[in-house]
């Protein structure tokens, strides 16, 4: 029990609450110590009787078998590598990544899930991955092979592309418009978010906001990768590990 409490412990704080919420609440209709109805989103009982914990629950809630796994697999992995790599040491703002997609999505933990792994995907967009059956490709493509994917498993792909679009609304207003396009800031996580959550380190907070001009070659020693800018300098989308690597 002390292995499986120490990984446990190493789950990224925000990325263990959801894992764990992601076990429970699918568990408990298992085993039938709720009804399942009871955990989905219905909006007329939500405006109406004021069931106020529908849509937590509904993004919670899964019914259980292979899918699910493979569900709880990516959200694992994805989450814990956005939180510990891209947004490391900044869980506020992670936390409004997650509210944002969230408040988009409300009903589906595979669609929320899928958000999750564009933003990562997207921010790692050269990174190569492997996936099943030996296959290798950059992780932008990644969020799309598992939409063909499980369309050929299951026929659906509504989860998926919600996920994807979701996913790619955030990736766009927070980075890529006000970033790489010079445009106006449409998202910054609330203050009241660090407050709660305080960066861990220096570093920057409400990291939206579009560089005030972008600095010369010389200005950067060491090149782009340089620096604790990382994947949050203009043009410099993909940075990142390997999959394997240390």
């Amino acid at each position: 029990m002390s292995e499986f409490g120490d990984w446990f412990n190493s789950v990224p704080f925000l990325t263990r609450y959801w894992f764990t919420g992601s076990i429970v609440v699918p568990m408990i209709g298992k085993l039938g110590l709720i009804n399942p109805m009871h955990l989905i989103l219905r909006p007329d009982l939500f405006f109406g009787e004021f069931h106020l914990w529908r849509p937590i629950t509904s993004t919670l809630y899964s019914p259980t078998g292979f899918g699910y796994l493979v569900n709880l697999y990516f959200l694992y992995q994805y989450s814990s590598r956005l939180e510990t790599g891209s947004f490391d040491g900044r869980p506020a703002d992670y936390l409004f990544l997650l509210f944002f997609n969230w408040i988009c999505i409300v009903l589906l933990m595979f669609a929320l899930i899928m958000s999750v792994l564009y933003v990562w995907a997207q921010l790692h967009r050269d990174t190569v991955v492997s996936f099943w059956f030996g296959m290798r490709f950059k992780a932008c493509y990644l969020p799309w092979v598992i939409l063909v994917f499980n369309y050929v498993i299951s026929g659906s792909l509504t989860n998926e592309l919600i996920g994807n679009v979701v996913g790619h609304l955030y990736f766009f207003l927070m980075f890529k418009y006000p970033m790489d396009l010079g445009g106006r800031v449409f998202l910054t996580t609330p203050d009241f978010l660090y407050r709660l959550l305080p960066s861990r380190r220096g570093g920057v907070t409400g990291f939206g906001a579009p560089p005030a001009r972008r600095a010369a070659p010389q200005e950067q020693p060491g090149g782009a990768g340089a620096g604790g800018g990382g994947v949050f300098r203009r043009h410099n989308w993909g940075q990142g590990f390997r999959l394997g690597d240390d």
